[in-house]
């Protein structure tokens, strides 16, 4: 069995910035891709960022420059630097990973996710 437990989110004024954070658990026998997604109430979820498990790196457009995706392998986590936030950046941000448990067996996992709300 495999988790993924995100912290780090909260309340902050537009122009500041808040630190992801995103633990993986359990039975792991490698980590592909892990990704970090949001969603706002009446919308899809949306790609927020991604990082491969040699570090290449691919951003959402509207986050380019203002965001940074990294991961620590030895630590199995994934961690997400939100600077300049704006107020359109409130939602529920989700961690996603791509894990194998076994040679064979590769699955997505996500993470309960966890609410960023900022003011204007």
């Amino acid at each position: 069995q495999v988790q993924l437990v995100e912290s780090g989110g909260g309340l902050v004024q537009a122009g500041g910035s808040l630190r992801l954070s995103c633990a993986a658990s359990g039975s792991i026998f490698s980590i592909n891709d892990m990704a970090w997604y949001r969603q706002v109430p009446g919308k899809q979820r949306e790609l927020v960022a991604r990082i491969s498990s040699g570090g290449s790196t691919n951003y959402a457009d509207f986050v380019k420059g203002r965001f940074t995706i990294s991961r620590d392998n030895a630590k199995n986590t994934v961690y997400l630097q939100m600077n300049s936030l704006k107020s359109e950046d409130t939602a529920v941000y989700y961690c996603n990973a791509d894990i194998r448990t076994s040679w064979t067996r590769l699955s997505s996992y996500w993470g309960q996710g966890t609410q960023v709300t900022v003011s204007s």
